[in-house]
C-alpha cells in the first residue's frame, strides 16, 4: 500500500492520514461497503463467472480443431493436461494474491502460465467475489495498520515525561 497521507488543515478540507487504496472495479467503497459495494460484488461474481464460460467455450472449439485436424491423440492429450494445469496453478496463484501481495519478479515470470491458465484466474476471481471484493482483506488489513500507525504517530503525549517516576532498581 502506498503511504498517501495528507496533511491537517488543507484547504480541499480532505482529512489527514492515510487514504485507501482503490480495487479494480469498487474503488474504495470496500470501506465502508457503501456505494453499490454488494451490487457490484454481485456483478464481479456474475461477470467473471459468464467471462470463465466463454472462455471454455473457445476452447472447445480448438479442442474441436484439434479434433478437425486430426493432429492424434498424444497432441490432444497434451494440449488438454496443458490447459487444465495451467488452469489450476493460475486459480491458486490468483487466490493467493487476496491473501498477500505477489512478488513482482515471480509475477512477471509466471505471466505466460496465467495467460494460459486464464480461465482459472476468472474463477477465482468470481469465488472471491462471493465473499468480498477481490483484495479486500488484504488492503484492509494494510490500511488499518497504515491507520494506527499514522494515529501513533501523531498522538501527544501528556505531561511532562521528566517528571514521571522513576523504576527503583532492586
Amino acid at each position: 500500500m502506498s503511504d498517501k497521507t495528507t496533511t491537517p488543515g488543507t484547504a480541499t478540507g480532505t482529512p489527514a492520514g492515510p487514504l485507501p487504496e482503490p480495487l479494480r472495479f469498487f474503488g474504495t467503497t470496500w470501506v465502508e461497503h457503501d456505494g453499490g459495494y454488494a451490487g457490484r460484488r454481485a456483478g464481479v461474481a456474475v461477470g467473471s463467472l459468464a467471462a470463465a464460460v466463454a472462455a471454455c467455450f473457445v476452447l472447445r472449439f480448438a479442442y474441436q480443431g484439434l479434433a478437425i485436424a486430426d493432429v492424434g491423440t498424444p497432441v490432444t492429450v497434451m494440449v488438454v493436461v496443458m490447459f487444465a494445469v495451467c488452469s489450476a496453478l493460475a486459480f491458486r496463484h490468483t487466490w493467493d494474491s487476496f491473501a498477500k501481495r505477489p512478488d513482482p519478479d515471480r509475477q512477471a515470470s509466471l505471466r505466460g502460465l496465467l495467460a494460459i491458465g486464464f480461465v482459472g484466474s476468472l474463477l477465482a476471481y468470481c469465488f472471491r467475489a462471493l465473499t468480498e471484493a477481490p483484495g479486500e482483506r488484504l488492503n484492509r488489513e494494510e490500511y488499518e495498520a497504515a491507520k494506527d500507525q499514522y494515529a501513533r504517530r501523531t498522538t501527544r503525549r501528556t505531561g511532562n515525561p521528566s517528571k514521571a517516576k522513576k523504576s527503583r532498581k532492586a
